[in-house]
């Protein structure tokens, strides 16, 4: 006769019932927060993404509003104007971004201030007006470029495709294709 007691089987069974349910509490746990992690994780690239993609179209439409200005020879909107038409999607960008898209979107941004103010030379002897917003008006390019190169680091975008997955039988399909030689005959000559 065995000399277990009649009480060891219930508390063997009770003890594995406790620790899986705590093993299951714990890999549920585990799960749930890297599920959110996750989800900050995706919530921020959009963020981010939406608010980066809205200031770069405003960007372009008030360097195309400077340039149809400038092409028939009005006057470029206000500085006011082009302050309400920046300045909703600036803003999210100046809270939300790292500090090199940040210094990128308002060296851009002062560049257009710039050419929206009036363009007063006057205390340089022998510049024109409109060779002055010429010059400025083509550095806006460029510095978008630098404030593109600086979105592109800060939300990891690469200008190449990623590698795609090679297949797990990818050896035995190139098994398959090599021509078979029987007992040192070539298959080519037959």
């Amino acid at each position: 006769m065995s000399q277990i007691p009649w009480w060891g089987l219930p508390l063997v069974a009770v003890v594995f019932a406790l620790a899986g349910a705590l093993v299951a509490l714990l890999v549920t746990a585990r799960n749930d927060n890297l599920l959110k992690r996750q989800r900050r994780t995706r919530q921020w690239y959009e963020e981010r993404k939406t608010a980066y993609v809205q200031l770069l179209t405003a960007f372009e439409r008030a360097t195309h509003r400077l340039r149809a200005a400038y092409e028939a020879g009005d006057k470029p909107p206000s500085a006011l104007s082009y302050l309400d038409q920046i300045g909703p999607a600036l803003m999210p960008v100046r809270l939300l971004a790292s500090g090199p898209v940040r210094s990128a979107a308002l060296a851009v941004h002062l560049q257009l201030e710039r050419l929206h103010s009036e363009m007063n030379p006057s205390g340089v002897v022998g510049v024109q007006p409109q060779i002055h917003f010429r010059e400025l008006i083509a550095q806006v390019p460029l510095v978008m470029q630098q404030f593109e190169a600086a979105i592109r680091e800060e939300l990891g975008i690469r200008d190449v495709p990623p590698e795609p997955a090679r297949a797990l039988n990818g050896v035995v399909r190139g098994l398959l294709r090599r021509p078979v030689t029987i007992s040192g005959t070539d298959p080519e000559r037959g």
